[in-house]
Formats: C-alpha cells, sequence, structure tokens
C-alpha cells in the first residue's frame, strides 16, 4: 500500500493551477467535472505532481467537500 502525503499547500494549488492539457485544459483543478475526476481514477492518474492533485481533487468532490475549496477563492 503506498504512504499518501499531502504538502499543506496542495488546496491552494487546487484553486490556483489549471489543467496542462485535455478537454479542460486551462481550467482550474478545483473546477474540473466530476465525470473528468472520475475517469482519471478509472484510467489512472498521471505519473507527476498533477497526479496527486487530481488525485486529491477526485476525493474532495467525491466527498462532496468542494464547498472547503470556497475558502481558499475568497468566496
Amino acid at each position: 500500500m503506498n504512504e499518501i502525503t499531502m504538502d499543506p499547500h496542495d488546496l491552494q494549488r487546487l484553486v490556483t493551477m489549471t489543467m496542462p492539457y485535455g478537454k479542460y485544459k486551462d481550467h482550474v483543478l478545483a473546477d474540473l467535472s466530476s465525470h473528468y475526476l472520475a475517469w482519471f481514477a478509472r484510467e489512472g492518474f498521471p505519473q507527476s505532481k498533477l497526479d496527486a492533485l487530481l488525485a486529491l481533487m477526485h476525493e474532495i468532490d467525491h466527498n462532496n467537500l468542494r464547498a472547503l475549496l470556497d475558502l481558499l477563492r475568497g468566496r
């Protein structure tokens, strides 16, 4: 089993970093659709820092916690 470690800045990255490629290129990671995140979860996340961020966003979305990111956006 892989140990998951989280950088304290990852939540901020979710609301500022954009998807670098694909259907949602240039969309903020926190704005990616549930379907797109679920597709990545099924197909496999890319092997990079983006991997960890997409997996984190998928968990947030899957557990209906997107509203928590609104605080980081200043909403």
